[in-house]
């Protein structure tokens, strides 16, 4: 019995359909860090040029200067994941199981001030939280607050603000992963005369983790890098790598120094998931998901 020959388009049919996805990837992925790699191992200076030389001392130079800045960055992007997590996990979980047939108004109402620009709902919070704003104003004025209280340009305005901007990253996911449990799970476990403790504990809360996982992922990585919230809410002693890295790109015209920041904060991140991982344990995440 002779084996029957594919036609060469229904060969190559997956390969061409995967095409625009990869052409688009080597040109808006691999295409700039290829230049950034290139252009971090340069020196030189915006006068004079830029030349290739290979110079690795850079990454040295901006660890050992600013490594304060990204230990600050990273603290900070955990601070804000956990936050998102702590406020996030309960409104999905009401969404999913309490909303009824009006889920998908209050997702709605969830993502509505994200139609807003990022940059203006951050600044919003500037005015919210000023010293003499909407807010403390009132409560200065009522002696309920010192004078000299302020939460602008401190650790807690950085943070609240990145949790605020963040936080659909880990509702939505969280969401996601809560509304494909089966409620026949949920009737089991009763009948197996389980609390409601019980119930979400060893029910629900494991079925969500992958939901989890990816909730963390999309908040802590953009968290970390994060530039506008410090710039806007926080003051010098609350910088993040991501405003050196704009000062050095914008201000001091360092490029080389710019670039190698960036690689450094995107090892530093890549390090800090998978040692996340590797601790929540992605083989059982995906087990769990594919059941």
């Amino acid at each position: 019995m002779t084996r029957r020959r594919r036609r060469p388009g229904a060969v190559l049919a997956p390969y061409l359909l995967v095409l625009p996805g990869w052409l688009w990837l080597a040109a808006f992925f691999v295409t700039p860090v290829i230049v950034m790699v290139s252009l971090s191992l340069q020196t030189g200076d915006f006068i004079d040029g830029f030349r290739q030389t290979f110079h690795f001392g850079t990454y040295a130079h901006v660890v050992e200067t600013y490594h304060v800045q990204l230990v600050r960055s990273l603290l900070y992007g955990a601070a804000a994941t956990a936050g998102c997590a702590l406020v996030g996990y309960p409104v999905a979980y009401w969404i999913a199981f309490r909303a009824g047939r009006h889920k998908s108004v209050f997702l709605f109402l969830l993502l509505l001030p994200f139609f807003v620009s990022f940059v203006i709902r951050t600044q919003s919070w500037n005015v919210v939280l000023a010293d003499n704003g909407i807010l403390l104003g009132p409560l200065k004025h009522l002696g309920l607050l010192p004078e000299g209280f302020h939460v602008l340009a401190t650790p807690y305005a950085v943070i609240g603000g990145l949790t605020y901007n963040f936080l659909p990253f880990m509702v939505l996911p969280v969401y996601v992963a809560l509304e494909r449990v089966d409620a026949r799970v949920l009737e089991a476990s009763t009948d197996l005369y389980a609390s409601r403790a019980q119930t979400f504990w060893r029910v629900v809360l494991p079925l969500s983790l992958p939901g989890v996982f990816a909730g963390v992922l999309l908040t802590f990585v953009p968290a970390s890098a994060d530039y506008v919230n410090a710039g806007i809410l926080g003051g010098p002693s609350t910088t993040m790598i991501g405003n050196i890295i704009q000062t050095e790109y914008f201000t001091n015209l360092d490029y080389p120094a710019a670039a190698a920041l960036s690689f450094v904060l995107m090892g530093a991140l890549l390090l800090a998931v998978f040692a996340y991982a590797r601790a929540l344990g992605t083989d059982d995440v995906l087990e769990v998901a594919a059941r």
